[in-house]
């Protein structure tokens, strides 16, 4: 098979990719299936974030818990309409200075997305990867995908695609394999329904640099 492959692992030339094998996996994906892929942190799972059965095999294969969202990435924020209620003027100056990049937006979410994406919180994690693969498999699929990372739920993060068969096994339909992504912090999560926004989860990007962003200094009242 092109690409190297064996099993459910794709092995992907990073300097010359086979956009076949981007579109294998959009084919898994739109079937229902399940596939891990390079972020520029972990390793990530995507399914069609609009198939209730495949969402709900992601939350079964990783035993995560209902309550916790579950983050959506893509390759324009264009994909987003129709997703969210609104785009703040402080969402849009973090997305200018930082996507594509590890900085994940709290929006409120609309109608439209399934509640079982958002653990029952109303809101939706959003972010675009700077992982190149990441944006070849989204611009391939032309839509938004999941992008909760490859492991099963407290266990840690996946860094290669042998951990992630290893932690994952038959669970996952197919691995691209894109060699090893840097792993350590996560991306930061901001809350930007607030204003001013407030951080969830401080990663790969100081809190202190998405407020300078927005001309604001850290305080209490920007404290989590």
């Amino acid at each position: 098979m092109p690409g190297g492959s064996r099993g459910g692992v794709i092995k992907i030339d990073p300097v010359r990719p086979d956009p076949e094998l981007f579109q294998r996996a959009v084919r898994v994906i739109r079937s229902g299936g399940l596939i891990a892929y390079p972020t520029e942190t972990f390793y990530g799972l995507a399914v069609d974030p609009f198939n209730p059965a495949a969402v709900e095999r992601l939350f079964q294969s990783k035993g995560r818990e209902r309550n916790k969202p579950i983050t959506l990435v893509m390759d324009d924020i264009k994909h987003a309409e129709g997703m969210v209620e609104a785009i703040s003027p402080d969402a849009l100056s973090l997305i200018r200075k930082f996507w594509p990049g590890p900085l994940t937006l709290l929006f409120k979410c609309s109608a439209r997305l399934p509640s079982g994406l958002t653990g029952g919180t109303g809101k939706i994690g959003i972010r675009i990867p700077a992982h190149p693969m990441a944006l070849k498999l989204l611009q391939t699929a032309g839509q938004s995908l999941t992008a909760t990372s490859a492991n099963l739920s407290g266990r840690p993060g996946a860094t290669t695609a042998a951990q992630v068969e290893e932690n994952l096994g038959s669970c996952v339909d197919l691995i691209l394999d894109g060699g090893p992504v840097p792993g350590g912090l996560e991306s930061t999560i901001v809350d930007a329904t607030l204003h001013p926004p407030r951080q969830v989860r401080e990663g790969r990007i100081p809190f202190r640099d998405v407020l300078q962003t927005l001309g604001l200094s850290l305080t209490e009242d920007h404290e989590w």
